[in-house]
């Protein structure tokens, strides 16, 4: 093994021999076993090996093992050393190699360590990006889980930091192929990585490109197969996939094809979903995808059966006056509960697929039925309006910090439900049925307003629906679909207004 003062004599030669460096293989070779030595000699070869390392391709493979074997020194300081002198032996067929090692070395726990491990790959990734990615999908296809989870969070986000020059149509396409290797086996939460990957690549913002990223979502969404409510996995499937295709709808890239399949399979099981997280409203959850992506809809070959779905759901929430007794009382306990929450979803489907068939409430085939719903509209907005009184009422005076409690958000969620039904109603009301209002729905965000000022909160359901990006999701917008409150949801949704009135 060389000493300090052998390994400083060698790297003198090397340096002084300037062209005819690669005559003095027997100097370099010294220098490779200073990796055989103690800690000072270590340290020296980390910083020697790389230096001349060009100058001798046919000792590439046994300078490349012993910086690999500083990479994995006990001494972290060596560790460090070694792996940040490791992009200069990236040159021609050794990048796809140093990528992978790199790419391995990310499982490291030492915070400077995977610093450095990241500013290496990303500047090898300037040097010839195809060979950066060879090295990393590589990885994440074969390697370790920890490695494999680690590389697809780098590509998720360091890809947005670099510039278009390194980022080519041909990085990209590159990137899309080797993703969709990835993504024929890939837990819920490697698909949302993926799909924030995909969607901020350039050549994907495109109509085209969208519309690619649609077809993948409905291919990892398995939207060919049967429906199973009962299976927890399919179920979270299902609504992990649409939620990373709802961003990708616009007017030019429909959600025909996840609307029919929702209507078709999963609203006649609402009520028999397992849900995947425990505190879910998975019902409400699954009504409010429905909702959003019910304004994208293109032309529909099932319109009217999927339209008549939707119709029978939407009436189970809407139910009929109780009965009264002979001395004008209700003959039942109790007031049928209205779940204003899955009502404005099922509303507002409704409302937008009826546009495209605003026939379907007035054929003659539908008179009793359009008699019943009326009977059953009228009966929800009377009880809509002792609502809204009372939460006008509540919201009076009230701004700023006032607001921010949670039960006053609750508050501020339910007024907006509410309106928006209220809308929606008198929308239907008309002779015929009229389909021209707008609502934007109440867990999409609305221009700020102040809820204290008169009739303040009428307005923040009379604008027009939120617009979507023609570039598709920004890189950094991306986010986990949620309701607006949990207990909302429980509370909210089976309020029993005349119980409310009464304090009980």
């Amino acid at each position: 093994m060389p000493t300090v003062e052998e390994l400083y004599r060698n790297y003198g030669i090397l340096a002084d021999a300037t062209e005819q460096v690669g005559q003095h293989k027997d100097a370099y070779q010294v220098i490779l076993d200073g990796v055989k030595g103690g800690t000072k000699e270590k340290r020296l070869a980390a910083q020697f090996i790389p230096k001349f390392f060009k100058h001798f391709p046919e000792l590439a493979d046994s300078a490349i093992n012993a910086q690999l074997d500083l990479c994995e020194d006990e001494d972290v300081s060596i560790r460090r050393q070694a792996i940040k002198e490791l992009p200069q032996f990236a040159t021609g067929e050794n990048l796809p190699r140093v990528a992978d090692i790199l790419t391995q070395l990310l499982q490291t726990d030492d915070s400077a360590e995977f610093n450095l491990v990241n500013n290496a790959l990303l500047s090898i990734f300037k040097m010839d990006a195809k060979g950066t990615l060879g090295g990393l999908f590589s990885q994440i296809l074969q390697g370790e889980d920890i490695v494999r989870e680690r590389a697809i969070k780098f590509l998720s986000t360091k890809l947005k930091t670099l510039p278009d020059e390194v980022l080519t149509k041909e990085v990209e396409e590159l990137i899309l192929t080797e993703s969709k290797k990835v993504l024929e086996d890939v837990t819920g939460e490697e698909f949302v990585l993926f799909m924030k990957i995909l969607s901020g690549l350039k050549s994907l913002q495109t109509v085209s490109g969208r519309q690619q990223l649609v077809e993948l979502v409905a291919e990892q969404a398995d939207l060919e197969q049967t429906f199973n409510p009962s299976d927890p996995d399919c179920v979270d499937r299902l609504l992990q996939c649409t939620r990373q295709a709802v961003p990708l709808f616009s007017k030019n890239v429909h959600s025909t094809r996840f609307v029919t399949y929702f209507c078709e399979q999963v609203l006649p099981n609402l009520s028999s979903l397992t849900t995947p997280v425990e505190g879910l409203d998975i019902q409400l959850e699954v009504l409010k995808l429905l909702a959003e992506m019910s304004s994208f809809c293109g032309d529909m070959e099932k319109l009217e059966t999927n339209l008549r779905k939707l119709f029978d759901k939407l009436l189970e929430y809407m139910p009929l006056p109780p009965e009264e007794a002979e001395n004008g009382e209700n003959a039942g306990n109790e007031e049928p509960k209205l779940q204003f929450s899955y009502v404005e979803c099922l509303l507002y489907s409704f409302h937008q697929l009826g546009r495209k068939l605003p026939d379907f409430l007035t054929a003659k085939l539908n008179a009793e039925k359009l008699k019943d719903f009326k009977i059953r509209l009228q009966y929800f907005a009377r009880g809509l309006q002792v609502y809204i009184r009372q939460l006008r009422l509540a919201l009076q005076g009230k701004t700023g910090e006032a607001l921010k409690t949670d039960e006053n958000k609750i508050k501020v969620v339910a007024l907006k439900i509410t309106n928006n039904i209220n809308v929606l109603i008198k929308d239907l009301f008309h002779i015929p049925p009229s389909y021209k209002s707008t609502v934007t729905l109440s867990w999409k965000p609305v221009q700020k307003v102040e809820l204290g000022q008169k009739r303040a909160s009428e307005d923040t359901t009379s604008g027009s629906p939120p617009k979507k990006s023609s570039a598709g999701p920004k890189r950094d917008a991306r986010q986990i679909y949620n309701p607006p409150s949990g207990k909302y949801s429980s509370n909210l949704s089976n309020f029993n207004y005349e119980r409310s009135l009464q304090g009980k």
